[in-house]
C-alpha cells in the first residue's frame, strides 16, 4: 500500500500545479500496477482547504469541485481509507512527544503514525522532508526530485 499525502493530492488536482503531469502518471501507474492507495480522512480535510484557497492558486476549485474530487478518491476502489484507531491515536502523541515536535507538526505527525499503524512504508509526498523525522518511510525517485526543486 502506499499512503497519500495532500500535497500529493493538490498536485495531481490543481493543472497549474508544476507537479500536476508528473503526479498524474505516478497515480496511474501505481493503479495499472494494482497498488492500493491509502488515504487517511484528514488528508481529504487539508486537500479541500488547500486547493479551494484563491491566495495559493490562481484558479483554485470551488466547494463542489473540490468536494466531489474528494469524493472521487474516497470512493475509488484503488483506495483504502485508513482508521485512526485507538493505536493511532497513542502513537501519534507518542511520536510528538519522543520528536519534540510542536503544533505545526500535529497534522503530519497523525497522518504518519495512521500510515505506519497501516504497514505503509512508500508514500506519494512532495514534502518528504515532513516525514524524515519518524524514519519509516520512503518517496518514490521522480517524486523526490520534485520535492527538491
Amino acid at each position: 500500500m502506499i499512503g497519500i499525502d495532500t500535497s500529493f493530492l493538490v498536485a495531481w488536482a490543481i493543472p497549474e500545479h508544476p507537479a500536476h503531469n508528473s503526479c498524474r502518471r505516478l497515480a496511474d501507474e501505481a493503479m495499472r500496477q494494482g497498488r492500493v492507495l491509502g488515504l487517511a480522512p484528514g488528508i481529504l480535510a487539508e486537500f479541500i482547504h488547500v486547493v479551494t484557497d484563491p491566495r495559493r492558486f490562481a484558479n483554485p476549485l470551488d466547494m463542489a469541485q473540490a468536494t466531489a474530487i474528494a469524493r472521487f478518491w474516497a470512493d475509488a476502489s484503488e483506495v483504502a481509507m485508513l482508521p485512526q484507531s485507538q493505536e493511532v491515536a497513542a502513537l501519534w502523541c507518542d511520536w510528538l512527544e519522543r520528536h519534540r515536535l510542536g503544533r505545526k507538526r500535529l497534522l503530519d505527525t497523525l497522518i504518519a503514525a495512521t500510515w505506519h499503524h497501516a504497514g505503509i512504508t512508500e508514500v506519494f509526498t512532495l514534502n518528504p522532508a515532513d516525514f524524515e523525522v519518524f524514519d519509516a518511510f520512503t518517496v518514490p525517485p521522480p517524486l523526490g526530485k520534485l520535492a527538491d526543486q
